[in-house]
């Protein structure tokens, strides 16, 4: 399999490791303005949960996920960081972190929460 960063690729190894089976950009998520499909990363089928990896949460990405959610809110999207505490911009007080936590999504760094595999 084919990854597009080493960031995607190591996740994918860890998720190997741990047994959990996952599809890896085979979901398309519509969202507006400009009809436009959102590709998350990884869906874990066995939880109904989308794992996006981050290594950069660009002004475009964040615009794009909030968007997404907003539209379609059945979908469990969370974030998996490489450095969850990296400002959303040069001189922000704001990490990637709190920009989750302020727009209500999960996120993670290092390792997969196991909370978010036992329901």
């Amino acid at each position: 399999m084919r990854f597009r960063s080493n960031f995607e690729a190591q996740f994918a190894r860890s998720l190997v490791e741990d047994g959990i089976k996952f599809d890896y950009e085979n979901t398309k998520i519509p969202f507006q303005p400009d009809i436009r499909m959102y590709n998350p990363d990884f869906y874990l089928s066995d939880y109904d949960l989308y794992i996006e990896t981050k290594g950069r949460l660009t002004q475009e990405d964040r615009k794009k996920h909030l968007l997404v959610k907003k539209q379609n809110p059945s979908f469990d999207i969370r974030f998996f960081f490489i450095n969850s505490s990296k400002k959303i911009y040069k001189g922000s007080k704001t990490t990637y972190a709190m920009w989750c936590e302020r727009h209500g999504f999960q996120w993670a760094e290092t390792k997969l929460p196991k909370e978010w595999l036992n329901g």
